[in-house]
């Protein structure tokens, strides 16, 4: 591949670069063999940088590689196809998050709970049972924050890459009316 896909897809700032990387990563890995719209990205990419009109590069982008092969409805399919891979990365992206939350909070709240619940029968005890209550309470002051903390990272995190998500693919959304406006 010619050109970083990084590059091609990431020109918008503050996305976020492990996620723009994972779904990066993700249309090289299910490039399909020949000129296919990666390639007509790259070469329409090319062309604005030299300072071509949008439309004027979609066409002589296009118009260039149909000496290879490429016809309008290939472009559109394999346009397609790479915004599939991106809705699957997305979904197992999901997927991990989901992972993540059961592991990271939902564990912790049941920790919590359970917690709670051996702090009120130590209470129904005497005082030999005060000390321990109070070592559970004090578990249960930091488990919260560190729940909280985590929720924030994890949502952060996934608040990021959905930005990043929908920026690439409406880069593709818009290269698609463009490919259907100007070819």
């Amino acid at each position: 591949m010619g050109k970083n896909l990084k590059n091609l897809f990431g020109k918008i700032t503050g996305l976020d670069q492990r996620s723009l990387e994972s779904l990066t990563n993700a249309l090289e890995k299910s490039n399909l063999p020949g000129f296919d719209y990666i390639e007509f990205k790259q070469s329409v990419d090319a062309l604005t940088e030299l300072g071509m009109d949008e439309p004027t590069a979609f066409k002589s982008a296009f118009t260039t590689a149909t000496t290879i092969g490429l016809t309008k409805d290939k472009l559109i399919t394999t346009a397609k196809h790479y915004r599939e891979v991106l809705s699957r990365e997305k979904q197992q992206f999901e997927l991990a998050c989901e992972n993540q939350i059961e592991q990271k909070v939902n564990s912790k709240k049941k920790e919590v709970e359970k917690l709670k619940n051996q702090i009120e029968d130590y209470k129904s005890k005497i005082r030999q049972l005060e000390e321990q209550i109070a070592k559970s309470q004090d578990t249960i002051d930091h488990a919260d924050e560190n729940i909280q903390s985590a929720l924030e990272r994890i949502k952060s995190t996934q608040s990021d890459f959905d930005n990043t998500f929908q920026s690439v693919v409406n880069q593709l959304d818009k290269d698609l009316t463009g490919i259907e406006t100007y070819l």
